[in-house]
């Protein structure tokens, strides 16, 4: 029989960037049991753990930090969607993002912050005019392809719907 260890291992080296209420819901363990044995697992080295502002993230010790921070934000909504546009159309401004992602500019300016501040789009000046170009596509391809195999196969249509399913 496999013990909890190996199945919370299981559970987050199949889900990359999980978060600890999303253990907690597919693990069915109560918070202080699913601590203890997290905090176990930390500390044997077999998980790794990124602690943000208000959030706590568990990846496999293989995941390297450039691949937490687009898996991070390929698990939230916006970020995600921000990266998906310029997957699709490169070097937009930043009005046709907020068309694009259907937000508030204010909403779309916070997390294109984050994603620039965390080095997963770049910003350049063209004809006067700030355009966003992803640097990361090849690794959002690698990792898509990693986590949820298969799944590129489908058309370019269908790529949100994988890229959702992170």
């Amino acid at each position: 029989m496999i013990d909890r260890s190996q199945k919370l291992q299981e559970l987050i080296d199949g889900n990359p960037g999980i978060q600890f209420r999303e253990i907690m819901r597919s693990s069915g363990l109560k918070n202080g049991v699913l601590s203890h044995y997290l905090k176990k697992l930390e500390d044997n080295g077999v998980v790794k753990v990124v602690r943000g502002p208000r959030q706590v993230r568990f990846y496999s010790p293989n995941i390297t930090e450039e691949e937490s921070l687009v898996i991070k934000a390929l698990r939230k909504d916006t970020p995600r969607d921000l990266l998906l546009a310029l997957i699709k159309d490169d070097g937009l401004e930043f009005s046709q993002l907020v068309q694009e992602v259907k937000k508030s500019p204010s909403t779309v300016s916070l997390y294109l912050s984050q994603i620039v501040a965390d080095g997963l789009v770049e910003i350049k000046v063209v004809e006067l005019k700030k355009r966003y170009h992803i640097k990361v596509r090849g690794l959002v391809d690698k990792l898509v392809e990693e986590y949820r195999p298969g799944s590129l196969e489908k058309s370019t249509s269908g790529f949100e719907d994988i890229i959702n399913s992170f």
